[in-house]
């Protein structure tokens, strides 16, 4: 018959030596995370400029390949720091946390933004990198912009949580391939973003569905979050994109 004082001890054994055993897998899993996450946001911005044959296995020399160079700016639209170099990973503007960044502008604190900048086919692209909130948690993704800033080449969206079927829709090609050849600006200059739409883009006036893709049926929370995003992300970089268009 084992006392309680053997039990006890040997409970509390099992447990250090599982804590352990958990702790020291976290050590060994982290590298092999963090890589995939880098991956992903490789994909992610690769996919909204049209390098459509990224994957988890050449996502890291396409990035390398076409991503040129990579700018940290300022809420004023000066560029703070220039990175051209590889492994493209290393960068500033690669490491920022736009959680952090984000917050900090809704304080009305300094804030860093990222700007990539491609060369495809001979063609200059700006990506700009976008974080808002859905239905049920954070979404994210990036929009490409030709040279002039204008026209929208593709865009890449993420999701921690919408309903599959509903807000998860905005993942999906059929969502994202309306985006293409969208402008952000008017013909006099002016901002527009791009708008999307409850109903679809039918109800805007003709002259202004350049501007709008259709928001998804049974998602307006997440269609809004969209909406809200686009607008919010491009206004920020603002500054830079006027003082360079």
């Amino acid at each position: 018959m084992y006392t309680n004082r053997y039990i006890f001890t040997y409970a509390a054994v099992l447990v250090i030596v599982a804590a352990a055993l958990l702790s020291l897998a976290a050590m060994l899993l982290k590298p092999f995370q963090e890589r995939n996450l880098t991956i992903e946001k490789m994909r992610g911005i690769l996919t909204s400029a049209q390098v459509t044959q990224a994957n988890a296995g050449n996502a890291i020399p396409l990035f390398n390949k076409y991503i040129v160079k990579e700018l940290v700016l300022d809420p004023k639209g000066n560029v703070l720091n220039t990175y051209s170099k590889s492994p493209k990973e290393d960068a500033p503007a690669f490491k920022i946390d736009l959680k952090k960044e984000y917050y900090n502008k809704s304080q009305n604190k300094p804030y860093k933004l990222p700007l990539y900048i491609a060369d495809k086919d001979g063609k200059t692209i700006y990506i700009i990198p976008m974080r808002g909130t859905g239905l049920w948690g954070p979404i994210w993704g990036n929009i490409a912009l030709t040279s002039d800033f204008k026209t929208v080449i593709g865009v890449f969206f993420g999701d921690a949580s919408e309903t599959p079927g509903l807000g998860g829709e905005i993942t999906k090609p059929k969502f994202l391939n309306q985006f293409a050849k969208k402008t952000i600006f008017d013909d006099n200059g002016n901002f527009t973003s791009i708008k999307v739409v409850k109903g679809g883009v039918i109800k805007l006036p003709e002259a202004q569905r350049i501007h709008g893709v259709d928001a998804l049926s049974g998602a307006t929370l997440t269609s809004n979050g969209v909406n809200d995003m686009l607008h919010n992300v491009l206004e920020s970089y603002l500054p830079y994109i006027k003082n360079h268009r």
